[in-house]
C-alpha cells in the first residue's frame, strides 16, 4: 500500500472533522447563548473563540495520533493529553474573552460555566481521539491483510517457479544422453535433435514469465517435445493430438501437459519393443478447458520405476497453487490403458 494516498485520505479526514467541530460547536453555542438571553454580538465573540479553540485542539491530537497508535498501555496517555488540552482549550477562552468582553456580568457567567465547558471539549476531542484510534487500527489491519498477501503470492510464485525448473534439467538430461546415444551411429538424427532440442529450450526460456497461456502455443510447444521423443525412440513411438478448434484460444498453465506425456511415454514405451501410440485430446465445455492423455499399460507387467516423482505430483500441485483445487487430476488405470486427466477452469 502506498503511503503517499493513505497520508493524504488521513489528512483529509482529520481536516474534514476539525472543520465540522468548528462549524457544530460555534452554530449550537451561539443559538443556545442567543435562547438564554444572551446579546448576538456577545454570544458570536464567545461561540467563534471556543469553537476555534476547541478545533485547534482536536486538530493537534488528531495529527498527534496520525504518527502514532497508541497499544493498550498506550490509552491511559491519551485520556491525560486529551484532558490537559481539554483544560487549555478552556482556559485561552477565558484568557481571550476577558479582553474582547468588557461584560462584568458575563463573565461571571462565563467563570460558573467553565466546568461544563471543560467537560464538552474533553468530550469532543475524545470522539476526535477515536475516530483517529479506529482509522489506525484499521489501516494496520488492512496493511498486515495486504503484507500476508505478498508475502503468500511471492512464496506461491517461488514455489511455481521451483517447479517449472524442476521439469527442464528432468527432460534435457534425457535428452542429452538420447543425442550422445546417437551422435556414433546415427551422426545426422543426433544433429536434428540437437537442434530441436535448441528450439524447445528457446520456448520454454520465452513462457518463463507467463503463468498461463492459449492451448495453441502449447500443443505447438508439446509438438516440439514429441519430435525430440519421437527422435529417440523411433517408429515405436506414434502419437494422436486431437481438439476442438474452439478450445485453441482457452489458457492452461504453461508446459502443463509436457510432464503428463512424459509419463506417458515413459510408461508406454519402456517395457515394450512394439509400436506404441500415446493419445492426447483436448475438449471444452462449461467453462473447462479438459486434456486427456492415454498410454498402454499392461499391470502384470509393468515394473515400479525409480525416479523424481515429478510428474504427476508436480502437475497437481501446480494447479493446485494456481486455482486453488484439488480435483483438476485425475487418472484412472484400467488392464491395458492408463489415463491422466487435466482440468483447467477458463476464468
Amino acid at each position: 500500500m502506498s503511503s503517499i494516498p493513505y497520508t493524504s485520505s488521513r489528512q483529509r479526514l482529520i481536516n474534514i472533522s476539525c472543520f465540522i467541530i468548528w462549524v457544530i460547536c460555534a452554530f449550537i453555542q451561539t443559538a443556545l447563548l442567543w435562547w438564554f438571553g444572551v446579546d448576538i454580538n456577545l454570544a458570536l465573540n464567545d461561540s467563534l473563540i471556543s469553537a476555534t479553540l476547541t478545533s485547534l485542539c482536536c486538530y493537534v491530537i488528531a495529527n498527534a495520533l496520525n504518527h502514532y497508535l497508541p497499544r493498550r498501555k498506550g490509552y491511559f496517555y491519551i485520556v491525560i493529553w486529551g484532558l490537559v488540552l481539554a483544560a487549555i482549550s478552556v482556559s485561552l477562552d477565558r484568557w481571550i474573552l476577558q479582553y474582547i468582553i468588557h461584560d462584568q456580568n458575563y463573565l461571571s457567567q462565563i467563570d460558573l460555566s467553565l466546568p461544563l465547558r471543560f467537560f464538552v471539549n474533553a468530550l469532543l476531542i475524545a470522539w476526535i481521539a477515536m475516530i483517529n484510534i479506529l482509522w489506525n487500527i484499521q489501516q494496520e489491519h488492512k496493511e498486515n491483510e495486504q503484507r500476508k498477501a505478498d508475502a503468500e503470492r511471492l512464496a506461491r510464485e517461488a514455489e511455481l517457479y521451483n517447479l517449472r525448473q524442476q521439469l527442464q534439467p528432468h527432460f534435457l538430461f534425457n535428452s542429452l544422453n538420447s543425442i550422445i546415444a546417437l551422435i556414433g551411429r546415427k551422426p545426422e538424427e543426433a544433429r536434428n535433435m540437437t537442434f530441436q532440442l535448441s528450439d524447445f529450450l528457446r520456448g520454454t526460456l520465452r513462457k518463463d514469465d507467463q503463468q498461463l497461456i492459449a492451448l495453441k502455443d502449447e500443443l505447438e510447444h508439446l509438438q516440439l517435445y514429441l519430435s525430440i521423443e519421437k527422435v529417440r525412440f523411433g517408429h515405436r513411438l506414434e502419437t494422436q493430438v486431437t481438439y476442438d478448434e474452439a478450445c485453441l484460444t482457452k489458457t492452461l498453465p504453461a508446459m502443463i501437459m509436457q510432464p503428463l506425456v512424459e509419463n506417458a511415454i515413459k510408461y508406454g514405451l519402456y517395457d515394450t519393443t512394439e509400436k506404441v501410440t500415446i493419445g492426447v485430446a483436448c475438449t471444452c465445455n462449461n467453462h473447462m478447458l479438459e486434456i486427456q492423455i492415454e498410454n498402454p499399460y499392461d499391470s502384470q507387467s509393468n515394473k515400479p520405476r525409480r525416479g523424481t516423482g515429478f510428474g504427476l505430483r508436480g502437475v497437481q500441485r501446480r494447479l493446485f497453487l494456481l486455482f486453488g483445487r484439488t480435483d483438476l487430476l485425475e487418472t484412472h488405470a484400467t488392464t491395458h490403458i492408463f489415463t491422466s486427466i487435466i482440468k483447467i477452469p477458463q476464468l
